[in-house]
């Protein structure tokens, strides 16, 4: 099923969590959120939508890491109805891609659900506070392509990261919805 992110609720703090990666290795939110903010992006596998972004989102997260900004990424699909999306294939999605980020489990989905995540991708931009201040999409190609593509996600990250604050005006992330248990 098709579903467009809701808007930004700017200020809206994030919750806490403790997830593993599909390695086994636990991760803190609190211990990534820097000076420079932090990026939490809702994904998975077998999205069309995701695959479809994925080289791009690698290529704009390590920009976004180069300049100071942290960057988690969180599995909350049922995989036990979507093989795709197990841990295993987790591990080969992101050395595909090359992400240089966590990758992580969201076994319970509680923290989806925390999140109000509905769709991947779901992309949430946090500043040092942890604040929310973006929920838009990766960039202006959606599905075709992105050679002269804007970079919307990177854009605000950076201004998050210099000011605090995102961009007033944010375009939907549009994936599929998320599979629930």
């Amino acid at each position: 099923m098709l579903l467009d992110t809701p808007i930004c609720d700017f200020g809206w703090k994030a919750p806490e969590f403790t997830l593993l990666d599909a390695h086994g290795q636990s991760h803190t939110m609190s211990h990534y959120l820097g000076e420079r903010g932090l990026l939490i992006a809702f994904i998975c596998n077998h999205c069309p939508f995701v695959k479809t972004v994925a080289d791009r989102l690698a290529e704009d997260t390590k920009s976004l890491q180069q300049a100071g900004v942290k960057v988690l990424a969180v599995m909350s699909n049922d995989y036990h109805d979507v093989a795709e999306d197990s841990p295993d294939k987790m591990v080969e999605f992101a050395d595909t891609h090359g992400f240089e980020f966590p990758y992580l489990v969201d076994e319970t989905q509680e923290v989806g659900k925390a999140y109000n995540a509905v769709c991947t991708p779901d992309f949430f931009g946090f500043n040092a506070r942890g604040e929310l201040q973006y929920r838009g999409r990766l960039d202006d190609a959606k599905m075709r392509d992105a050679t002269n593509r804007t970079p919307e996600l990177l854009n605000a990250m950076l201004q998050i990261a210099e000011t605090g604050l995102g961009p007033a005006e944010q375009v939907a992330s549009m994936g599929c919805s998320i599979k629930w248990s």
